[in-house]
């Protein structure tokens, strides 16, 4: 009885390395902030079990196999890609391989999913070599999709339509409305500019059913 009771508990452990746990959940994440951008990210790809992650990566997956380059269906040339960095601290020299690369590509993005620290030098780099915007998260940012917490309140991207829409109803400018900075947890996920809005919807016991909106600031 007592081997039964302890098989039926290891069960219920992740046998498995977790660098692979670690890339899975990041990776899924990654994609589910992209389908949540626009892009058409198949769904397939997004309900991809552990186990069939790693069957498909391995337990200690290559980092080149799991980059990720999507495009929007409307317009083609908007096309982002995904790479995971390596464990090391990110120095210059690392953020120059990754521009010979990608930086001749004609994109509309770069995500880079660091595992260390990225120095100043790099972060410099960054901002001078590249001509289209790169944003960083750390993998541990990714490990949960923080827009499915119970607590977060819904949030809507506006076209500029629906904020110029918004702005004649209530006669006033976007530097009017409620804030929301460009650092802030959502306004990464969404991958937002200054001057976007966002519509908030709140629904909950504690917030009650309202709703506001953000500009980025």
């Amino acid at each position: 009885m007592e081997v039964e009771r302890l098989g039926c508990m290891n069960s219920f452990v992740d046998q498995g390395s977790v660098e692979s746990c670690r890339y899975f959940l990041a990776r899924r994440t990654v994609l589910e902030m992209l389908r949540d951008r626009g892009y058409p990210i198949p769904a397939e790809q997004i309900n991809l079990t552990l186990d069939e992650f790693r069957s498909e990566y391995g337990e200690s997956p290559d980092r080149n196999r799991l980059s990720l380059s999507y495009s929007l269906s409307s317009q083609p040339n908007n096309k982002v890609h995904v790479i995971f960095c390596g464990t090391e601290p990110v120095k210059l020299a690392v953020i120059r391989e990754i521009y010979m690369q990608v930086g001749k590509e004609n994109l509309y993005g770069l995500i880079l999913i660091l595992q260390s620290k990225m120095t100043s030098k790099a972060r410099e780099a960054i901002k001078d070599i590249f001509k289209f915007k790169v944003e960083t998260f750390h993998i541990t940012e990714l490990l949960v999709n923080i827009t499915k917490h119970v607590l977060k309140p819904r949030h809507d991207v506006l076209t500029e339509e629906e904020k110029q829409k918004l702005l004649k109803k209530y006669n006033v400018e976007d530097s009017q409305l409620p804030r929301m900075l460009e650092t802030d947890a959502i306004a990464r996920y969404y991958g937002l500019q200054k001057g976007q809005v966002v519509k908030v919807t709140y629904d909950g016991e504690l917030t009650r059913s309202h709703v506001t909106y953000r500009c980025i600031m």
